[in-house]
């Protein structure tokens, strides 16, 4: 008796779970005060995050939603930090469960809002510098994208010299899980506004200094990689290198950190900038918390352990 292994896989393929692949930043902590995200498409309120209409991944280097995320909208707010503030960011899926991928690097951008308020910048054309990069845990087999998958947050502290002024933060996630083909990194940026106080004078040069799109290509050896898989991992961080006046290395998803609320509790902010004096205030800037949208979706991707059973099989064939 014969069978066709395609069709016993496929059937049982059926059966089993597949992994989310959407996500957007529901949550930015900056020195201990939260401001809340919108949820993607749903009906906007004040914020500081650049709220964008879909929880898909931006596919290909070329594509113009690489900027903000997917058609990012103005924010009405901004909010104040300072050089060397402690931000974190919370990632989310669409339906309000923890982040769903757990390979792939974590990078933070920066731009200035030139000649305007960022609640007004246009950003199309933004040259943006790299503050920092992180990647691999120690022994460079997890990487530390895995953290955000368990509900920690991304952390990221400013630059100590950045100069004072309005700017863009643009945090992004690039999911690897696909990356083993030409066009397959799901990239998951997301543009925070803020208005940087004091009287320093870092500034990066124009060498560092990138658009997006622009600033990565479908081939670059980290958004394109055939050995993602193969441990221990050997990874090159796509873009620009991080500027010479960034602040010093440290690990990003504290495992001390805790998890933000499900709900909002503050006073509602109803100024263009919302400040920020740490001691763990909540600053309610989205009430739509609790209001997930569950979206009709198709999944995209299956996991790690899933494509290598499906590999075995096929190669019986």
């Amino acid at each position: 008796m014969s069978y066709c292994p395609y069709q016993f896989s496929l059937s049982l393929l059926v059966l089993l779970p597949l992994v989310s692949a959407h996500g957007y930043v529901a949550q930015v902590s900056i020195d201990g005060t939260d401001y809340y995200g919108n949820v993607p498409n749903a009906n906007p309120v004040p914020s500081i995050v650049r709220q964008i209409n879909d929880i898909a991944p931006v596919k290909g280097a070329a594509n113009p939603y690489l900027n903000c995320g997917q058609d990012a909208q103005l924010a009405s707010l901004v909010a104040d930090a300072n050089p060397s503030s402690q931000l974190q960011f919370w990632w989310k899926d669409g339906d309000g469960t923890n982040w769903p991928h757990d390979i792939g690097p974590i990078m933070t951008y920066m731009t200035q809002c030139i000649n305007t308020t960022c609640d007004q910048y246009n950003s199309t054309n933004a040259e943006w510098f790299k503050i920092e990069e992180t990647g691999l845990q120690p022994g460079d087999m997890v990487w530390y994208q895995q953290n955000i998958m368990n509900g920690l947050p991304a952390n990221v502290t400013l630059p100590p010299t950045l100069a004072p002024g309005q700017y863009l933060i643009r945090h992004e996630i690039i999911a690897l899980h696909l990356a083993t083909e030409m066009g397959g990194a799901e990239f998951y940026p997301s543009c925070t506004q803020v208005n940087i106080q004091g009287n320093q004078s870092g500034v990066a040069p124009t060498s560092d200094e990138v658009t997006f799109p622009g600033g990565y290509s479908d081939n670059d050896p980290g958004i394109y990689d055939p050995t993602v898989f193969d441990t221990p991992v050997q990874y090159t961080f796509p873009g620009p290198p991080v500027v010479s006046f960034a602040a010093p290395v440290s690990n990003t998803s504290s495992p001390t950190s805790s998890n933000p609320s499900s709900t909002s509790t503050g006073t509602p902010v109803s100024s263009s900038t919302a400040s920020g004096s740490g001691g763990g205030v909540q600053c309610q800037v989205s009430t739509a918390q609790n209001a997930f949208v569950v979206y009709a979706r198709q999944p995209r991707s299956v996991s790690r352990v899933m494509r290598r059973w499906w590999e075995s099989l096929t190669s019986l064939s």
